[in-house]
């Protein structure tokens, strides 16, 4: 596998090789040293990975052979669990990914998806008989259509990154089109590796799959604006979201966007107030906080406010960041020394804006290396507060408070961002019913799971556009073709 000597390759028309820009280092967050070297790509190596992908899609079978693109995810997935091991070391120490969480969405279960991904194409209903008709008075027979939208631009964030980067290369490759997959400079690695075992394990044409590691943001905007590029899939942040938007609008391409949260859990009046904040608590605290659809924001009654600061506070406080290398660490490091002073920056900024620290509130003492923030609970402050709208991305927790069911969810909902949601209460039927007037893509009622290869994901306002994962994911990836044919 790649990465023995400590440098990867980008993979460019199905051969690897050494970036037009050199190398650059690439960082174990968790003790700041140097694993090794990533190729580096400058705008010629994006412009060779988008023609070769641009000829793929265009010149070869690739997007009407099913059957090969069924095989060829299998393959894939298959050669990435014979692997598993060695990638799930690799995770842990780019990532800084615990250990425990390499066996679901880190990892295994990204993994497992590809299969999803397979199935679906296979058993996909590709054209929709619609029968005979007399449209304007002229006999017709009508069929639906669903083909490739064509060369796919991905372009991936570094806090799941095998979540991310198959979540997008399974559907889009299943559906028939070509990829190239630009991954985030913190965690090229574990991007790369996909292209070494592309080329050397499965039978994926070249050009097929592209695979373009760089410190160069603009190589990202180039993706987006180039003409040749049919579609792009983004997973980031709103703020970035919303240049990748404008650097497709030229073209007028199809745009996934899946972007940032600032998800609310809210708390009944009946519900177990114990249970329901520990969960809480214990949620923004794996892998530091760094997921988008975390629940940020605990909406507690007003009544057992102080209560509901010390339980979070008590599970927060009790989870020590550490060694993401053993078993039982929950809460590893942030990616980089820029998030842990960003994260640091929205600390201060709470105590400006007149909060306090229930606990936490900065770098733990017994950590004298890496990336490391304490988990910290922010009380005393409304959902007016920045640190209350603004996505943080670290273990970091404000508890506000409600008064009835009709303020917890005008509280959940005053917010720009719609990606997920949680609810507790002991009546499940007035749970749900808070549940349906929540404006997110995903929640969870009681401690239900959404995440699920069949289940879609996405959000509601600046959370984005689309819908990735399950069926709806898949078809983001297609085009619909309406064939009207005059019947005799």
């Amino acid at each position: 596998m790649a990465l023995i000597d400590g440098t990867s390759r980008l993979l460019i028309d199905g051969k690897l090789t050494s970036g037009g820009a050199g190398g650059f280092a690439t960082v174990n967050p968790a003790t700041e040293e140097v694993l090794g070297e990533a190729a580096n790509a400058d705008a010629a190596d994006m412009d060779r990975a988008i023609d070769a992908a641009r000829r793929a899609f265009d010149d070869t079978d690739w997007s009407t052979n099913t059957e090969l693109r069924v095989r060829c995810i299998r393959q894939l997935r298959d050669v990435l669990r014979e692997h598993v091991e060695e990638l799930r070391e690799l995770t842990i120490a780019e990532v800084g990914a615990p250990r425990m969480l390499t066996a679901g969405a880190q990892l295994e279960g990204p993994i497992a998806d590809l299969g999803f991904a397979a199935d679906t194409a296979e058993s996909y209903e590709w054209t929709q008989d619609l029968g005979h008709a007399t449209p304007l008075g002229i006999p017709t027979r009508r069929s639906v259509v669903r083909e490739a939208v064509g060369v796919v631009g991905a372009i991936t964030p570094w806090n799941f990154p095998h979540q991310i980067n198959l979540a997008k290369l399974g559907p889009a490759l299943a559906a028939g089109n070509t990829i190239v997959l630009k991954p985030a400079p913190d965690t090229p690695w574990v991007a790369a590796v996909l292209g070494d075992l592309i080329a050397e394990h499965t039978d994926i044409p070249p050009g097929v799959v592209n695979i373009v590691t760089s410190t160069d943001h603009t190589l990202g905007a180039m993706l987006a604006g180039d003409p040749r590029v049919d579609m792009v899939s983004f997973t980031g942040s709103t703020a970035t979201g919303r240049s990748v938007m404008a650097d497709a609008a030229a073209t007028i391409k199809k745009v996934f966007l899946e972007l940032g949260g600032k998800s609310a859990f809210v708390v009944l009046d009946d519900a177990d107030l114990a249970g329901a904040c520990s969960v809480a608590g214990f949620s923004v605290c794996l892998h530091a906080g760094q997921g988008c659809a975390i629940t940020t924001r605990l909406v507690v009654p007003r009544a057992r406010y102080d209560e509901a600061v010390a339980i979070a506070a008590g599970t927060m406080g009790s989870i020590k960041p550490g060694d993401p290398t053993k078993p039982g660490t929950v809460c590893g490091p942030v990616i980089s020394a820029r998030q842990r002073d960003r994260v640091q920056s929205y600390l201060d900024l709470a105590l400006a804006e007149g909060g306090e620290f229930a606990c936490g509130g900065g770098r733990p003492a017994d950590q004298p290396a890496g990336f490391f923030i304490e988990p910290t609970v922010i009380a005393g402050l409304t959902n007016d507060a920045r640190v209350a709208r603004e996505e943080i991305f670290g273990p970091v927790l404000t508890v506000i408070a409600h008064d009835g069911d009709d303020d917890a969810v005008r509280i959940a909902n005053d917010s720009p961002y719609g990606l997920s949601a949680t609810v507790y209460g002991a009546d499940a039927d007035r749970a749900a019913r808070v549940a349906a007037r929540l404006r997110a893509g995903t929640v969870n009622v009681n401690g239900g799971v959404w995440y699920s290869a069949d289940m879609p994901f996405g959000g509601y306002k600046q959370s984005g556009n689309g819908r990735e994962m399950g069926v709806a994911g898949f078809e983001e990836y297609l085009e619909i073709k309406a064939i009207a044919t005059a019947a005799n």
